[in-house]
């Protein structure tokens, strides 16, 4: 770790995201004191945790792995903690009901996790955080576990959960689908440090950086190598011999000083679609030579090559052509970035 300042509002869902190894795992263990941290200072409610006991942070944390105990019932596994602190047990019984009425896992109270799916068990993992009425909820990756389509339904079933007990939740993945959907606020890591700090749509249309924008985004962001030139009184990105784009006037003097520079041009997927009759401002169109064409349902990815550089665009089915084909695809220039390849940073 190389240094993290992160301030977290009360009632916020905060998502941690990045790579393997980018310390966002080891971030969320310093919260919860699981990990100590060799400097600086944690504050929960303003007060200082660094030398406090995990026990007594008045943290609940949700793992990948769900961590319950195989010969307790439902029941027995939610109200384990409370039952550890001597609460009365018609409060302990309030909660669990609660709980488990917020998580629709009401009808499972006497099973045994043997008797669950994984979906199930994850849903009584956090009802154990819930019933403790903690000050702040951490998840550690807690979908890596599931198939893709349980993933998609406990998503919605999380973002239910925080609108139910608005209590504040940092939460750890490396899924930025998941990071997008959840998160009030999306922090990028990479290397130990904070890349970007925004709501997920902050960091989708105005990256900071260029791990930013190729991280975020799915599919991920084209990224090639090009000159910025004059053209003369306006400016053209070059991408290859066959391929030059105009640029927006409304840039032109963000990027003027940039004339003859080798630069990162980067444009999404999304923004390079097949034409639609007459073109808009800040749109261009041009004929490529397809590589490869994969159709996915309610759209297609088509795939051409730029000097070296595999570009993706996002299509609609009926307008794909075939691989070995040419097709005329429109640029929209309006949502470039350019980046200065020396710093990584967005122009």
């Amino acid at each position: 770790m190389q240094g993290v300042d992160l301030d977290i509002r009360d009632r916020e869902f905060i998502v941690l995201v990045g790579p393997s190894g980018c310390g966002k795992t080891t971030t969320l263990r310093m919260i919860a004191g699981l990990e100590e941290a060799t400097s600086g200072e944690i504050y929960i409610d303003d007060q200082l945790v660094n030398d406090v006991a995990p026990k007594d942070r008045d943290i609940a944390m949700v793992f990948q792995n769900y961590a319950l105990y195989p010969h307790m019932s439902v029941f027995q596994n939610m109200s384990f903690g409370l039952r550890l602190k001597r609460m009365p047990k018609d409060e302990i019984k309030k909660r669990v009901a609660e709980a488990a009425r917020i998580l629709d896992i009401g009808e499972l109270l006497d099973r045994r996790p043997r008797q669950l799916s994984g979906g199930q068990r994850q849903r009584v993992a956090m009802g154990r955080a819930i019933v403790r009425h903690p000050k702040v909820f951490l998840f550690d990756e807690p979908l890596s576990n599931l198939d893709a389509k349980l993933r998609v339904q406990m998503r919605t079933e999380i973002k239910k959960v925080h609108q139910h007990v608005m209590t504040t939740t940092v939460y750890v993945t490396h899924d930025q689908v998941e990071a997008m959907t959840l998160a009030d606020r999306v922090v990028v890591m990479n290397g130990g440090l904070i890349e970007q700090i925004g709501s997920p749509e902050e960091v989708y249309r105005a990256p900071r950086t260029r791990f930013v924008a190729g991280f975020i985004g799915s599919p991920t962001m084209n990224l090639l190598p090009c000159r910025l030139i004059a053209n003369g009184s306006g400016l053209e990105v070059h991408l290859s011999e066959w391929l030059r784009l105009p640029v927006p006037p409304e840039r032109r003097q963000r990027y003027q000083g940039r004339v003859g520079s080798e630069l990162v041009f980067g444009l999404r997927p999304e923004h390079l679609t097949e034409g639609r009759g007459e073109l808009s401002p800040g749109t261009a169109a041009f004929d490529a030579p397809l590589d490869v064409v994969e159709p996915m349902g309610m759209e297609t990815m088509v795939y051409f090559i730029v000097d070296g550089t595999e570009v993706c665009a996002r299509v609609n089915p009926a307008a794909a052509g075939k691989a070995g084909e040419r097709m005329r695809l429109v640029a929209d220039l309006n949502q470039m970035h350019l980046i200065d390849p020396k710093s990584d940073l967005v122009i």
